[in-house]
């Protein structure tokens, strides 16, 4: 029932989705452009309509507060960024212990305007020896999906290379960022 009524105030928001799910019990999710808070509330409707159960990272304090349990709910996992923790150490060692674990992770690692992505998604799909999947959000279209998946090959310039011309042309809510 949760489901069928996210669908439907998926396709009522106007949005549809494309893609399939990847095939495999295990791996990272790309959530890009992260450009607005709304990205999770799409990438979420993403996630239902592949069936997957989708879990996301987090800065911790999303999750103090009276909507911290919802954040949790919504499948958040709070991650410390005040300071060094190892998360990529941590994510590849959960990953290790699952049966089935898909982590939206957005490269930026923020809202605003970065030059740079952070490899923290890539380390941990590659340590874990898990796919990544193409995860995106195009406003200028109005779709979200997933558009394939990458094994990683251990050459970080070669595969954001590929990852790098997925995204060209993908358009975030905030195109400026």
């Amino acid at each position: 029932m949760r489901r069928a009524i996210a669908l439907w105030l998926y396709g009522l928001a106007g949005w549809k989705v494309e893609g399939e799910a990847p095939p495999d019990d295990k791996f990272v999710v790309i959530a890009a452009p992260h450009t607005s808070n709304w990205d999770l509330v799409y990438m979420l409707g993403v996630a239902y309509k592949f069936r997957i159960r989708l879990q996301w990272m987090g800065k911790d304090s999303l999750f103090k507060g009276p909507f911290g349990w919802g954040m949790k709910a919504m499948g958040g996992i709070p991650i410390d960024r005040s300071k060094a923790n190892n998360v990529v150490s941590q994510m590849v060692e959960i990953y290790r212990n699952a049966d089935e674990l898909a982590v939206a992770i957005p490269p930026e690692g923020t809202r605003s305007n970065v030059r740079i992505w952070k490899t923290g998604f890539y380390n941990i799909a590659h340590g874990a020896g898990v796919p990544i999947a193409l995860g995106f959000l195009d406003y200028s279209r109005k779709v979200g999906g997933i558009g394939g998946v990458l094994r990683t090959t251990g050459d970080y310039e070669a595969d954001l290379e590929q990852i790098k011309a997925f995204y060209a042309g993908v358009v975030g809510k905030h195109a400026d960022r």
